[in-house]
């Protein structure tokens, strides 16, 4: 194994040429330990980069061991290094399904090219979950965010969902409100780790029945807010399933408070995992 590995860069579920959230990708990390992938996600600087620490083949289909790294922390599951790592291996082996193991499970990945010549990819979340949340829990959340119950949309109560990572779920009634809260970084990080929230905390408005507008908080990260988050996204559509979206394939814009617009498609089939969808586009170096 090279003493400096080759780190890519991408940019995944970019909505304009400028959009997107930001992945490294090592295609090549078997002799890398913890410390050193570690250090590479903090020099990346990007909410997560993802390493292939080996691989291996199932009636034909490659399947890859994938670890993800925020600068901070390891993380369980990320969906936009997912789909940035998909392409990456795309690009480079030819499209088709390929599986990535991870420390949440197993994720299914199909990619194709589209009529322009780019590259999509599909994952199939682990199964989802959903779960009350402690009310005292709720508040505090809320309070952090300079928020009560009264501004939540009472068609959608808190809760945390699952994914492929935990995350809280808080719908906001008022759109207004949606893009002018404020929140305390230090504070919400320090609950996240205590509640076990390795992925974000997910802020979402109902623009209508087919698209939602979303912000994710992710200050545990070292991140204050997230441009696109695929594990936040299937996690979204997990909890949609439980309150009468089953069924439907749905839009999730995100970024645009971090002037990163993103677009995420996400289709809740009636049972098993949550399918989210997108492309990535490679970062010149020049920019990175």
């Amino acid at each position: 194994m090279p003493e400096n590995p080759e780190i890519l860069r991408y940019s995944a579920f970019a909505a304009t040429p400028e959009g997107g959230n930001p992945a490294g990708v090592v295609l090549d990390a078997a002799g890398l330990d913890d410390e050193r992938m570690l250090r590479i996600a903090a020099e990346v600087g990007y909410s997560e980069t993802a390493f292939l620490t080996g691989h291996s083949e199932v009636d034909g289909v490659r399947h890859h061991d994938v670890r993800y790294f925020s600068p901070g922390a390891e993380v369980p599951f990320c969906g936009h290094a997912t789909v940035a790592t998909a392409v990456a291996l795309a690009e480079r082996d030819g499209v088709g399904t390929v599986v990535f193991e991870t420390a949440a499970g197993a994720v299914t990945l199909k990619s194709a090219t589209d009529a322009a010549g780019a590259i999509t990819v599909s994952f199939t979340s682990v199964e989802p979950q959903i779960r009350e949340i402690d009310p005292g829990v709720r508040d505090r959340l809320l309070e952090m965010l300079d928020l009560d119950v009264a501004d939540i949309d009472p068609q959608f109560p808190v809760q945390e969902s699952f994914a492929g990572n935990w995350h809280p779920i808080v719908f906001l009634a008022d759109r207004e409100l949606f893009h002018q809260f404020r929140f305390r970084p230090a504070e919400v990080a320090d609950l996240m780790r205590a509640q076990g929230w390795l992925g974000t905390v997910t802020v979402l408005h109902a623009h209508d029945s087919g698209e939602f507008e979303a912000r994710n908080l992710f200050p545990v990260g070292r991140i204050a807010e997230d441009p696109a988050t695929g594990s936040a996204a299937a996690s979204t559509g997990a909890y949609l399933r439980a309150h009468g979206h089953a069924g439907e394939t749905i839009v999730i814009r995100q970024g645009a408070h971090v002037g990163r617009p993103s677009e995420l498609i996400v289709t809740i089939p009636e049972s098993g995992g949550i399918v989210v969808s997108g492309g990535a586009f490679a970062i010149p170096a020049s920019v990175s």
